[in-house]
């Protein structure tokens, strides 16, 4: 039984406690397993074998003897006694956007709602609008996403690219040792950086393939091989990841990296340019039509170069204009993740971190930054671990303190994410604020207002004369949460016109702005920041997050603030202006 489906299991019992009202620590243990047993590179089953599955974080024995069973016999006896009590595909209805199990079993209890055909039913009756706490906006809500919600199953095997890079690099990087290897390159939507990804593409090549594809098959990270043999091998990871490893010859190496990177859109113009110039291009080479030679290359800029073109930098390569920018000589020069001199917005344990403020500081310093921003939350961000005005203005003078010993050439900075309230309204008085230097306001409570109201409260807050920056713009979380509504537009043009910076958020569930909008407000004059949002040291490494989704944005560092040394950047703040 490979981990994807413990997990979906276990996910599936998380619900049906909740829908059976358990405690509600105990369904957050099981939430917590299920991620465990998602993201573990080795196999449950082979730990459960060797009676170690206590020695994953989040799995006690209580949790260790549900999976055993899962194992042994197909299902978990707890999840078959509440299937008894409530149709399983009630937990389905837990998939609408704003429906909890609470609610989902109020509208069993109450409508007689068992799966999303009866729940679909009851909103269009104008049943569930009827309902004490519920009412028509929750009715409506229902029906806009009965109609875009996928399948049970369907596109579950999409995963954020924070997931599948580190499968990635640990793959090619096992490839690389191996005696057999010559050249390794992930490629696919990793290789661009895109934000979430369905499986692992790899191009090698070998003094022998088919020891290459036997070498894939025996990873540890390898559940099963589902083909192998001298042109490479197909296998599943133990987290239900797909893996695709090419192997081919050392002359053909530039030809097939350049297509199996992609995207589709990319690849369909690039064929459509080279057959309006009488050639045909394809992962075995490029050529004449009707011709036989075949112009095979060793680096995909041989391909480009064939074709009239310079080389294409990987994450722009979404048939987005690139290949007539290309032609014009109008590419960007993308930035780097070197390019960038100080991070925007973390927290420590004042807040919602996981480390000190020294500590924060000393890994900031040792990924080379020169300045950091210390934003832990204000008051009403609604997560419960806040900073109040009092322990706020405490802070500011323990940042001033650590400045004076601080190491040469690296600056902590004192400021705050303030939570904007839905009239636009901060929360700590002008005068604390003005003492920081560095305020990023965010939404972080009531998503559900209109578009225009969230984009009236967000205005507000770019209006503000000491807030300095707008942090994750529309709210999203990848897979998880779609992004509220917003007039991204009328943002843009507004924080330009403020002076207001807005951010590229480098969490990876969040990478907020998109790369859509981060374009849109880098061409309205706004200036970005490229930020981690850390909770602790170890989610520094953010940076690279938002760099990449920056370059998708076909950003250079010069459309970046925080490319710039603290003396240069301080300027750019609104405050800085004003004084």
């Amino acid at each position: 039984m490979r981990n994807a489906e413990i997990a979906a299991a276990l996910r599936e019992l998380s619900v049906l406690y909740e829908l059976d009202g358990a405690d509600r620590y105990r369904v957050l243990a099981y939430k917590e397993a299920a991620r465990t047993a998602q993201d573990s590179p080795v196999s449950l089953e082979q730990l459960a074998s060797e009676g170690r599955l206590t020695e994953l974080p989040a799995v006690g024995k209580t949790l260790a003897e549900k999976i055993e069973a899962l194992i042994e016999t197909g299902s978990i006896p707890a999840a078959e006694k509440l299937k008894a009590k409530f149709p399983p595909t009630l937990v389905d209805v837990t998939r609408v956007p704003g429906l909890g199990a609470k609610t989902a079993r109020r509208l069993f209890d109450e409508l007689g709602v068992t799966d999303l055909g009866s729940l679909g039913e009851a909103a269009e009756a104008g049943r569930i609008k009827e309902l004490k706490g519920l009412g028509p906006k929750v009715e409506e809500n229902v029906l806009a996403s009965l109609e875009t919600l996928p399948e049970p199953g369907e596109d579950s095997d999409r995963r954020l690219l924070s997931k599948i890079l580190p499968i990635a690099r640990e793959l090619a990087e096992a490839l690389a040792a191996h005696p057999a290897s010559g050249r390794v390159e992930i490629a696919g939507s990793a290789r661009r950086w895109s934000e979430t990804c369905k499986d692992v593409d790899l191009v090698a090549t070998a003094s022998d393939a088919r020891a290459l594809a036997e070498a894939l098959a025996e990873n540890q990270l390898i559940a099963e091989e589902r083909a192998g043999g001298e042109a490479g091998a197909q296998a599943l990871t133990h987290t239900g990841v797909k893996v695709d490893l090419r192997v081919v010859p050392e002359k053909n190496f530039g030809n097939l990296l350049q297509h199996f990177t992609g995207s589709a859109g990319h690849n369909v113009q690039l064929r459509e340019r080279a057959l309006a110039r009488g050639l045909s291009v394809s992962e075995h080479g490029v050529s004449k039509l009707g011709g036989k030679r075949v112009h095979r290359f060793t680096e995909e800029a041989g391909v480009y170069e064939l074709l009239g073109l310079p080389y294409i930098e990987p994450e722009l390569r979404e048939g987005r204009g690139e290949i007539e920018a290309a032609e014009a000589g109008e590419l960007p020069e993308l930035l780097r993740l070197s390019d960038v001199r100080g991070d925007l917005h973390s927290h420590t344990t004042l807040s919602d971190g996981r480390n000190s403020v020294e500590e924060m500081a000393e890994a900031a310093r040792r990924r080379g930054l020169a300045y950091l921003a210390i934003t832990d939350h204000s008051a009403s961000h609604g997560f419960g671990d806040h900073v109040t005005a009092k322990r706020l203005a405490q802070r500011i003078k323990e940042i001033s303190a650590f400045n004076e010993s601080a190491p040469r050439g690296f600056r902590l900075l004192a400021g705050s994410e303030v939570n904007i309230g839905t009239d636009g309204s901060l929360d700590y008085p002008d005068e604390l604020l003005a003492g920081l230097d560095w305020v990023i306001a965010s939404v972080h409570t009531s998503f559900a207002i209109s578009e225009r109201e969230m984009t009236e409260r967000v205005l507000a807050a770019i209006e503000h004369p000491l807030v300095d920056c707008i942090g994750h713009l529309t709210g999203r979380l990848l897979l998880r949460r779609e992004p509220y509504g917003i007039d991204v537009a009328r943002v843009a043009e507004a924080a330009a016109a403020n002076g207001t910076m807005v951010e590229i958020n480098g969490n990876p569930n969040r990478r907020d702005l998109n790369e859509h909008h981060a374009k849109l407000a880098a061409e309205a004059g706004v200036r970005i920041v490229v930020n981690t949002d850390a909770h602790g040291v170890e989610t520094l490494d953010n940076m690279q997050y938002a760099v990449a989704t920056a370059r998708r944005a076909w950003l250079s560092a010069d459309q970046v603030a925080n490319t710039r040394a603290w003396r240069s950047f301080a300027p750019l703040r609104k405050r800085a202006k004003k004084s």
